[in-house]
């Protein structure tokens, strides 16, 4: 319900009817509708880690290109996992803000930026200033996004029965547009807002 609403739509009485239980068991279990909201997330979240675990698959002393390759591949289909909801309750959360999800997300989303930040870091070399890593880490993730914002802004019917797009074939051109993307920042000289070292 949370997935497929947001918070303040989808009621508890709705969510007891779809769980056929009664609202003394909510408040047994979670004490309120936010705890409710919380751990629904969390409950996503880790689904989808065990899904598609945010490394790919690929092992931490792998070459950095291939970790890149496990990550966004990874992430990329649990993003498009019609069973994983955990990306839909983001989405609805930031359209309709509760502030309810900032730390869970925080706690639980934070090893998957650094986790890509390493990679990245390893990438773009040693002496690369943390814009750039940060930069390039942010283009990769928002990349990864966009077959949910797709979907979320394919409002005409007769289109909604079509693939959001070939899954395979953007999930190998994230990855080359990435490296690519990354090999040039790493080439170049200074970029704009960059911090001196």
């Amino acid at each position: 319900m949370f997935a497929k609403k947001n918070f303040t739509a989808a009621t508890i009485a709705n969510i007891c009817s779809l769980a056929r239980t009664n609202l003394a068991a909510v408040n047994y279990h979670f004490r309120d509708k936010e705890t409710l909201y919380r751990e629904a997330w969390r409950y996503a979240y880790r689904e989808g880690a065990k899904a598609h675990p945010i490394d790919g698959g690929v092992p931490d002393d792998a070459p950095a290109e291939d970790r890149l390759r496990g990550i966004v591949k990874a992430l990329i289909l649990r993003i498009t996992d019609e069973k994983n909801k955990e990306f839909w309750i983001v989405t609805r959360e930031m359209s309709n803000p509760t502030g309810l999800l900032e730390e869970v997300m925080e706690t639980e989303l934070k090893p998957l930026q650094t986790r890509i930040e390493s990679v990245v870091e390893a990438l773009l070399g040693a002496d690369a200033s943390p814009e750039r890593t940060l930069y390039c880490a942010i283009s990769i993730i928002h990349q990864c996004y966009h077959p949910v914002l797709k979907k979320i802004s394919n409002v005409d019917p007769k289109k909604s029965n079509r693939p959001l797009v070939d899954i395979p074939a953007f999930i190998d051109h994230v990855i080359r547009f990435s490296l690519g993307g990354i090999r040039a920042v790493a080439e170049a000289s200074e970029l704009p807002g960059e911090q001196k070292q």
